[in-house]
């Protein structure tokens, strides 16, 4: 069991007989009353994604989840195909399951595929990716670090917050957890 307040994106539980992975959470404390969790959440098993609060003190049974490295290798068809490196078995999820992971997602990109007993339920990304931007507003002469940047698409599709100075076709490191740049790739 744990407590609301310790929830974390990417973590699973069970409730009312359902699986449900962890979106998003925000701790809201209201003008009056007390705070709650504010999280999105998706049902693993019908696929929907909901909106809901819970009290901090609220307890889960936490979902014992397993996982194998693997490798993302296409999306066709709105279904994501991955391969365990040590079995070479493939692994299907469907595109809607994933979407926000997908925006890190190249193929060849080594990933932790995440199972609760024989059911493939999502992944887990690496805490940093490597991604080309594609489209950037030109550079600013004298850009600095300290600026306040300017949106740059990355190939995925991604749009990240980047220094004034980046310009298109650079490597860019990217922080998977918050979907940040962390800085430029040296390759």
């Amino acid at each position: 069991m744990v407590d609301a307040i310790d929830l974390k994106r990417g973590m699973a539980f069970e409730k009312d007989g359902k699986l449900i992975k962890v979106l998003e959470t925000n701790h809201h404390k209201p003008g009056k009353g007390n705070t709650v969790m504010q999280m999105k959440l998706y049902d693993v098993r019908s696929g929907s994604i909901v909106q809901t609060t819970m009290r901090p003190t609220e307890r889960v049974e936490m979902a014992i989840l397993e996982s194998k490295d693997a490798q993302f290798l296409y999306l066709q068809d709105e279904i994501a195909y991955f391969m365990d490196l040590e079995t070479y078995e493939q692994y299907e999820l469907s595109e809607d399951s994933i979407k926000d992971e997908l925006l890190y997602l190249l193929p060849n990109t080594n990933v932790k595929i995440e199972f609760y007993g024989t059911e493939v339920i999502g992944i887990d990304l690496p805490s940093t990716v490597t991604l080309t931007v594609t489209e950037t507003s030109p550079s600013i002469k004298g850009g600095s670090v300290t600026g306040g940047g300017k949106p740059a698409t990355m190939e995925t599709g991604l749009v990240v917050n980047v220094p004034d100075f980046i310009k298109a076709g650079e490597k860019l490191i990217i922080n998977t957890d918050k979907g940040t740049y962390s800085k430029r790739a040296t390759d």
